[in-house]
């Protein structure tokens, strides 16, 4: 079971969704989407928060008080993180993830320690019963979330690079008609014609 959370504290609203236990966040580790962000405190066991990002968006462009909410969310999810007054909360995003043949199930570690950030969380009951009020308990296939997800960007990139022909097939006919039109003004010009005075045929009065 997944559970999902909205976080309406912006908008557009974002989407969180935490594995129920160890073997569903296994999964969510296996099917996330490289625009999941990956919450968890620091040095305890806890639940795994994920926070989806919207279309074009980076980590940087989350809003604090969205980090904020996963944050509480996370605390919240921990059985020690809950009891203490603050804890650690480290994040990062679902492709920095790595998970090797020897790790337990839930267990993760990461390719790169430098793009994992922290942040301090104190208890704050309010945001978690705020999240709370929106929660909706589901048992998606994310297997199959996770392929049309990526069918859906193989569309859309080759869509973006027909275009791309499309404009620089456009771009290299309009050169080519500027070239032959500034052909045709140069052949135009009055010192590259010839008069019948420069060719020796004079004209004399119609008598």
């Amino acid at each position: 079971m997944v559970l999902f959370f909205t976080s309406h504290v912006v908008s557009p609203p974002y989407v969180i969704y935490v594995g129920e236990d160890k073997h569903e966040n296994e999964e969510l580790i296996r099917w996330g989407w490289p625009e999941d962000v990956w919450f968890h405190v620091d040095k305890l066991s806890s639940a795994h928060v994920y926070l989806r990002l919207h279309p074009n968006e980076t980590l940087d462009d989350v809003p604090q008080v969205v980090l904020d909410d996963c944050a509480q969310l996370v605390k919240a999810n921990s059985i020690q993180g809950c009891k203490q007054s603050n804890v650690d909360v480290v994040y990062t995003l679902w492709s920095n993830l790595k998970k090797t043949a020897g790790m337990e199930v839930g267990q993760v570690g990461f390719h790169r320690q430098k793009e994992v950030r922290t942040i301090k969380v104190e208890k704050k009951n309010e945001i978690v019963n705020r999240l709370n009020k929106t929660k909706v308990e589901k048992k998606p296939d994310l297997r199959a979330e996770r392929e049309e997800r990526d069918r859906r960007e193989r569309e859309t990139q080759k869509e973006r690079l027909r275009e791309e022909k499309q404009k620089e097939k456009e771009e290299e006919e309009k050169k080519k008609q500027e070239a032959e039109l500034r052909s045709y003004s140069s052949l135009m010009r009055s010192e590259n014609m010839t008069s019948n005075q420069d060719a020796g045929y004079d004209s004399d009065d119609f008598m």
